[in-house]
């Protein structure tokens, strides 16, 4: 597939909220495996459509557990709240701390078009808030504390 250059702080589509998708199609599809092949390609662990100059609701994520693609995710339950450190494609060389919900619900469609849930928590849960806080124009700038430079 394509490895596409990540779109960095700045750039106006990361704060504009991503068009829902409307029906999934091949190209849909092959945005999946283009923006799996991008995160690979920059070692990431989620990319949000946005973050490659795409405005549409979906996401890509693997933590270490294997690959999880959404489409028009939602979170429909959260509960906890935890601190850690987050960094991003689209701000390199900086990381902070960002509060995040413990543990949440995540709905949204598959490459299928099929509903799916993922009860995730942790590192998992984490990277899915982040990614869909990009669907929304939201940088995890906007929430961090103690932001600083990678040593």
């Amino acid at each position: 597939m394509a490895v596409y250059q990540i779109v960095e702080i700045g750039d106006e589509i990361l704060r504009q909220k991503a068009k829902p998708v409307k029906e999934v199609t091949l190209n849909i599809i092959k945005l999946l495996d283009n923006m799996a092949d991008t995160m690979y390609a920059n070692k990431g662990v989620g990319l949000a459509a946005p973050q490659i100059g795409v405005s549409k609701r979906v996401v890509v994520v693997d933590v270490g557990d294997g690959l999880v693609e959404l489409i028009n995710p939602e979170i429909v339950e959260a509960t906890g709240s935890v601190i850690d450190t987050e960094g991003c494609l689209s701000v390199p060389g900086m990381i902070g701390e960002v509060a995040r919900a413990e543990r949440i619900v995540v709905q949204g469609l598959n490459r299928k078009g099929e509903q799916v849930t993922y009860q995730a928590k942790g590192f998992l849960a984490r990277a899915f808030q982040h990614e869909i806080d990009h669907l929304d124009g939201i940088i995890y700038v906007d929430k961090a504390k103690n932001l600083r430079k990678v040593d």
